[in-house]
């Protein structure tokens, strides 16, 4: 009769499918961004808005861990999960910062091609987050992964042939500075990408 009483799943797996929606939301944001860098004050307000919607959401998972008794998931999983989705939007607002404080007024190629694999990414981290709730899509959740780190690679790749074009064409020192920082926190969103990827392949070898 108690049992009735405690709470149990909450709203998890609503969070970490509202948390998955946020990082596209965001990594979209970007790339529109540096399509549109005459207005890049009000894309850069546009993503830090978003990015306050995912702290928003990490906290009201972490409030609900807290509260409930019995959680689907392990506790620390739930907890690295949430929070680690929430750090690609912290790097893509870094990122999104950088681009207008920076007044850059073309974007690279190189960032826009970086840009669309955080949006790969994070289109595949929705999909297998969203597929959580019924582990008999495994094999559906596993492809993601695999493919959230064949992306990774990707990026990595792209990164280091970007690092060596900058350096040896960009005249500028300062602009030379500027594009390697913002190269590397979009290679970082990948990274994170590939974190959530792991958390979400430990939840289901243990799982299913």
């Amino acid at each position: 009769m108690v049992r009735r009483f405690i709470p149990r799943e909450g709203k998890f797996f609503e969070l970490f499918n509202a948390s998955a929606e946020q990082s596209v939301k965001a990594a979209k944001a970007l790339r529109a961004m540096l399509d549109d860098l005459d207005n890049a004050e009000s894309h850069a307000r546009e993503i830090k808005e978003i990015e306050h919607a995912g702290d928003e959401i990490t906290h009201m998972t972490i409030e609900l861990l807290h509260k409930t008794f019995i959680t689907p998931l392990d506790r620390d999983e739930i907890h690295r999960l949430i929070a680690t989705m929430d750090d690609i939007v912290d790097y893509l607002e870094d990122a999104a910062l950088r681009v207008h404080q920076y007044g850059l007024t073309q974007a690279p190629q190189e960032a826009k091609d970086l840009t669309d694999i955080c949006i790969n990414s994070a289109q595949c981290i929705e999909r297998a987050v969203k597929r959580l709730h019924d582990l008999s899509f495994t094999n559906g959740i596993l492809q993601e992964c695999i493919e959230i780190n064949r992306l990774e690679n990707d990026a990595d790749s792209l990164l280091a042939l970007a690092k060596v074009r900058l350096f040896r064409e960009e005249q500028d020192t300062r602009q030379l500075i500027k594009l390697k920082e913002i190269y590397e926190l979009l290679e970082s969103v990948t990274d994170r990408c590939e974190d959530v990827a792991n958390i979400i392949e430990g939840i289901v070898l243990q799982y299913s």
